[in-house]
């Protein structure tokens, strides 16, 4: 039996919680552990519950979703962070993901949409709507500088982990790169963890935005 999804809701609107809440805890592989009103909030319900994926938005009081999402994600054993917000700005897309957010998704998607970013998140995957995405991929490119600093920073990975980069940066999950490049899922993880400590990123998606910086995807 596969195991359940531990979430964590943190978004100051009550009724925003109860109505994620019902909607989770009514897909059967997940479990709405725990709420919180604010970003200080979310590290101490992080603390008693544990959660594999907290649902994170942005604009609170005391502590906002991006500061606490980079606070959570410098833990060791840190969950994944899917932002969850109704404010979409190419800033708060990018400083969400450089905070180390797995997925920033609008309060407007649809809830199976919702549900499956959660599973897809707590399975590797990040998850960006294909708007938000366009957006953001525009903007980081366009950025002086960040062509020549992505290929020099890129230029430190093996020849395989740099097609392994690519691939994450066409969306690909584990198993569609293992099928491409002739490799098992467990190799395919060892080379992403092996990216990710080489370039001192957080996640998946991250290693996405400096191949399409470098202008590789």
């Amino acid at each position: 039996m596969a195991s359940v999804i531990r979430v964590l809701l943190v978004d100051d609107d009550a009724l925003v919680r109860a109505g994620l809440s019902m909607m989770l805890d009514g897909a059967g592989d997940i479990s709405v552990v725990g709420e919180a009103a604010d970003g200080q909030e979310a590290i101490t319900a992080t603390d008693a519950h544990a959660p594999d994926v907290v649902l994170m938005d942005l604009r609170m009081p005391h502590v906002d979703g991006i500061t606490a999402t980079r606070r959570l994600r410098a833990r060791a054993h840190a969950p994944d962070v899917i932002v969850l917000t109704t404010f979409d700005t190419d800033e708060n897309i990018l400083h969400a993901l450089r905070a180390g957010a797995s997925g920033f998704l609008l309060k407007d998607t649809p809830p199976a949409q919702i549900v499956e970013a959660v599973t897809r998140v707590a399975a590797g995957d990040p998850i960006l709507s294909p708007r938000i995405t366009r957006r953001l991929m525009d903007r980081t490119v366009a950025q002086a500088g960040a062509y020549e600093r992505a290929r020099a920073v890129l230029g430190g990975l093996t020849s395989r982990e740099h097609e392994v980069a690519l691939s994450i940066a066409h969306g690909k999950t584990n198993a569609d790169i293992a099928a491409e490049l002739f490799m098992s899922v467990t190799t395919v993880k060892a080379h992403v963890s092996s990216i990710l400590t080489k370039l001192s990123l957080d996640n998946r998606t991250q290693i996405a935005l400096l191949a399409h910086d470098a202008g590789l995807a």
